[in-house]
């Protein structure tokens, strides 16, 4: 039986479907951790703004051949022409000499997988082939032909190696001086390290939007004095070997920067954030080192997920450092890991049993998600100084992890032991366990935040969706010791559901992540 008081079923949610091969490259060629980077990349890519599905009719009725379409005005047919995919935009300059000036006077939406037969992104050459050089051929035509501007440019088909590297830099220099707004530049060959991107990127003045895949970063020691991207309010460096000096060089030219996601770094990365603008960092899938918010008063938003540290293998039981120095603005910080990330506030290092103070605690922070292996000690005992280093914490979202060595049971004690958590106490609203196994601390740790949290309005229990039914029996009918908790709150409601990822997991990504339109970027109600 469900618990009943308490809890309120919300049913079970349809698992998301496994992820598709989206980058489209021989299976055999990458390894599972990297097809899982790749898929993730590509599945942040924004979408062009124009649909193969789109063509072009004369209207003509039965009577009358007569093509009305040319009569229209210029202005007009330009943006007919400008819905058109750029091979069928083209094509309209055969139509008559009405139309021969058209196509050439309209800015262009370039996107490479339009120019495939089918026009399909779906089949993008799993191998370079000579439908992979077509391909890059047939880019370089329309860059030299058409005299711009490109408000969206997506090339993600070409295989690009070292004997392409006098066409890629063409490429660069005809984009920035004709002018691109969007690009988006993935290239294909894998293993890297492969084609380095030349310093003539950073003269595309014009550029709100660059998302960059699969590439050596270009020395910016070389990029001439005066480079900057006057105009990038969002980046995406994906599967990028590039230095600490890169990353520093980009925010420090970007000054009106405001989105930037680091995904599958290949080298070890110190990220250090020193940006008046910048509201969205994100990091996931890399070597990761460090990530220092030095000087970032704009920050409202900060992730961090499933990066790993080459530190951790060496000299410390620590992966990523977390140093958070300046950031009045910050509001959302997810995924901390208690006890694996080291967390440093201003020159504090948070430890066990670390006391609250103004100069340990950042007060901004209102959503906070966690990853946690509830049987291993070394994290528990870390959970409640990590809480406390934010206080003002209303939506808290724990994320339960497996543990293959299981090291603790702490037992309700440890909890009752806790010295009062601020924000436990005095702000928590909302409280979610995810990818909860059944666990005796899962149980304890609940029963902690319904004895103590004093506004508590709703706790969301996720049970991990590969749990048999009879597991799933014996967790709800734990849950109904829930309804005998001396609740602090007494209008609290727990709701109980399945996951809804495929395999359990993480609820956010990429896109939630930097939409500034949505409050709630893990899902939690």
């Amino acid at each position: 039986m469900w618990p009943s008081s308490r809890l309120v079923s919300l049913g079970g949610e349809d698992s998301a479907l496994p992820p598709t091969m989206r980058h489209g490259l021989a299976p055999d060629t990458l390894s599972p951790a990297m097809n899982l980077v790749l898929n993730f990349l590509y599945a942040y890519l924004p979408q062009p703004p124009i649909s193969t599905a789109v063509s072009l009719r004369c209207a003509a009725d039965d009577n009358n051949s007569a093509d009305r379409v040319s009569s229209l005005p210029d202005d007009l047919l330009r943006h007919v022409v400008s819905l058109l995919p750029a091979k069928d935009g083209a094509r309209t300059t055969a139509l008559s000499s009405r139309w021969r000036h058209l196509w050439r006077s309209t800015p262009l939406v370039l996107v490479d997988t339009h120019l495939l037969p089918g026009g399909d992104a779906e089949l993008r050459p799993a191998r370079a082939c000579a439908a992979s050089r077509a391909v890059t051929n047939a880019v370089s035509a329309v860059l030299e032909s058409h005299p711009g501007p490109f408000p969206f440019v997506s090339l993600t088909c070409s295989f690009m190696d070292l004997a392409d590297r006098r066409q890629l830099a063409r490429w660069f220099q005809l984009l920035a001086t004709k002018g691109v707004d969007d690009l988006v530049f993935l290239n294909r060959p894998w293993p890297l390290p492969g084609l380095p991107l030349p310093s003539a990127i950073f003269s595309c003045a014009s550029l709100r939007r660059l998302c960059i895949g699969t590439w050596v970063f270009p020395d910016t020691a070389t990029v001439p004095r005066g480079a900057a991207f006057p105009n990038l309010r969002e980046i995406l460096l994906g599967c990028t070997i590039m230095q600490d000096k890169d990353l520093e060089f980009v925010l420090a030219v970007s000054p009106v920067l405001e989105m930037l996601a680091v995904v599958g770094s290949q080298t070890q990365l110190h990220a250090r954030l020193a940006s008046r603008s910048l509201r969205c960092a994100q990091f996931c899938l890399s070597i990761l080192e460090e990530v220092a918010v030095v000087d970032a008063p704009s920050l409202e938003r900060l992730f961090l997920w499933r990066n790993f540290s080459q530190r951790r293998r060496r000299v410390s039981k620590f992966s990523t450092i977390l140093k958070i120095a300046h950031a009045p603005k910050l509001l959302i910080l997810g995924y901390l890991e208690p006890g694996v990330h080291m967390l440093q506030i201003g020159n504090t290092i948070i430890k066990a049993g670390t006391k609250a103070s103004t100069r340990t605690t950042v007060s901004s922070v209102q959503m906070l998600a966690l990853h946690l292996q509830f049987e291993v000690y070394d994290q528990v005992k870390m959970l409640p100084s990590f809480l406390r280093c934010f206080p003002s914490i209303d939506t808290l979202i724990v994320e339960s992890e497996e543990t293959l060595e299981p090291s603790s049971n702490l037992g309700l004690k440890f909890w009752k032991d806790t010295i009062p958590i601020d924000c436990v106490k005095s702000h928590l609203k909302i409280v979610y366990l995810r990818e909860m196994q059944g666990t005796k601390n899962e149980f304890d740790f609940l029963m902690f935040i319904a004895e103590n949290a004093q506004k508590l309005e709703k706790m969301f229990i996720v049970l991990k969706n590969v749990l048999s039914y009879t597991s799933r029996e014996a967790v709800a009918a734990k849950l109904n010791a829930l309804d005998s908790a001396n609740w602090a709150s007494g209008s609290c409601k727990t709701l109980f559901k399945f996951s809804r990822t495929h395999g359990g997991g993480s609820a956010w990504n990429l896109k939630t992540g930097s939409d500034f339109s949505c409050p709630d970027p893990f899902c939690c109600v």
